[in-house]
């Protein structure tokens, strides 16, 4: 295996089951065009994702992490997305605190039936980390 097959992907993406992981499935089965340079993770609910999970993705070399879920008041858990939209916030000012770039972390409420709205989210995060690489190698 050559050393770029073990190479991070730059964006680590949870998708909820019932609607993000959906519309990333929706937009690859529309054949709609996103980088390929991201890594889904699947999980049931993005209430169940431990800040854990996100901050030893960055320690792995992620430069973005998404976590997608249902829309408010769509949850298939009731507020499962409400209880990762709290964590979140935490979380960020956690990032920020230990000197991760503001836009490291997204959060996004995407359905089954967004497809397109999946493959914009990603674009824009990855145009965002191509930013901060670019802001890196001027310093």
């Amino acid at each position: 295996m050559k050393s770029e097959d073990k190479k991070t992907p730059s964006i680590i993406a949870f998708t909820c089951n019932w609607c993000s992981y959906a519309g990333a499935d929706l937009a690859g089965v529309s054949r709609i065009q996103y980088p390929a340079d991201v890594l889904l993770i699947r999980v049931m609910c993005t209430g169940s994702i431990s800040p854990h999970y996100i901050l030893k993705a960055f320690q792995k070399g992620a430069k973005a992490v998404l976590v997608a879920g249902c829309h408010p008041g769509e949850c298939h858990y009731n507020a499962g997305n409400l209880m990762a939209e709290k964590r979140m916030k935490v979380l960020k000012g956690v990032l920020g605190f230990i000197g991760l770039p503001d836009g490291a972390l997204h959060l996004e409420w995407i359905s089954a039936s967004e497809g397109i709205k999946f493959a914009e989210v990603i674009q824009k995060i990855s145009d965002k980390v191509k930013e901060i690489k670019q802001g890196n190698k001027k310093e």
